[in-house]
């Protein structure tokens, strides 16, 4: 088969690609400099110059394929660049899936979030939740747009797929949680807030996930792909256990939360880390992204291995 694949060059995406060329498939990868892609090129991996953002860019590379997975974006949190996280997550969004409506494209799968769903207080959520307020971070309020063109597009006649992770972690991760483990291998991340939570799933798993939700399931549904259920503090207690590392102390989110107005005054005059900004401590202090993948084991044989 021949597969046209945005971002990647991405932590999700790279390994999406991977998985495609060791089964033999065909891939194009959409990507901005070609020549940072060299490492794609080598694997076999067709590499068209583009960008999401840019809808002509795209009818060309992707036409005569047999499906589109639309893996790109944009994940920053307490960084508040709305301009950049409109066109990739919402405009790219558009663009990638107007243009496959277009060509007329026999399938597509999209890769959502659990965090459309905001802070589910505890709560394993479903495909069936919807979330209705004000969403903690600017990666979820445009993601969570960029879900509902898709959903829009599929009531249209798209054939898509929409798989939502949840917390992905692995070899080259660039998020927050990688930063965390560098930190906690070098003896300096001494406390985390209690009551985060995450559904955790290793980047081959939720790679996987992708290839089964094209190869196997029917368009227009949605599957949660998410992993086994964490706290932040208790993986890297975990994370401490496997290296030999002093594990963290527990701390009352609330306390962390209550440093969101000092941080945001240094802010101003000072480099303060993303994860410390208010918006990020609204999102990793005492925050819960959690969803169900069961729907996704039952129907698609959907199986991520244990944290």
């Amino acid at each position: 088969m021949r597969y046209f694949v945005t971002g990647a060059t991405g932590f999700i995406g790279g390994v999406v690609v991977r998985k495609l060329r060791q089964r033999g498939d065909e891939v194009v990868a959409l990507v901005r400099d070609p020549g940072r892609a060299r490492h794609l090129a080598d694997d076999g991996v067709e590499l068209a110059r583009g960008d999401v953002s840019d809808r002509e860019s795209l009818a060309e590379p992707m036409s005569g394929v047999d499906g589109v997975f639309h893996i790109a974006g944009w994940y920053k949190v307490g960084v508040d660049d709305r301009a950049a996280a409109w066109a990739t997550n919402v405009e790219g969004t558009r663009n990638v899936l107007a243009t496959m409506a277009e060509l007329g494209i026999p399938k597509g799968v999209y890769t959502s979030t659990v965090a459309i769903n905001s802070d589910t207080h505890g709560v394993e959520v479903d495909e069936s939740y919807r979330f209705v307020g004000k969403h903690l971070s600017l990666y979820d309020t445009t993601k969570a747009e960029a879900h509902r063109i898709a959903r829009a597009q599929i009531a249209e006649g798209l054939p898509l797929v929409i798989v939502m992770p949840g917390l992905v972690y692995g070899p080259e991760d660039t998020s927050g949680v990688r930063a965390s483990l560098r930190e906690l291998l070098r003896g300096r991340l001494p406390a985390l807030p209690t009551g985060t939570e995450y559904s955790w799933a290793h980047v081959d798993d939720i790679a996987e996930a992708h290839l089964l939700a094209m190869d196997d399931a029917p368009v227009g549904e949605t599957y949660i792909v998410a992993g086994e259920r964490a706290s932040l503090l208790d993986a890297m207690r975990l994370a401490a256990q496997v290296s030999g590392r002093r594990a963290p102390v527990g701390i009352p989110a609330g306390a962390m939360r209550a440093m969101g107005p000092v941080t945001g005054l240094l802010g101003k005059v000072l480099p303060v880390p993303p994860e410390y900004t208010p918006e990020g401590l609204r999102v990793v202090a005492g925050t819960t992204y959690l969803g169900s993948n069961a729907k996704a084991r039952r129907e698609l044989g959907y199986d991520p291995r244990p944290l």
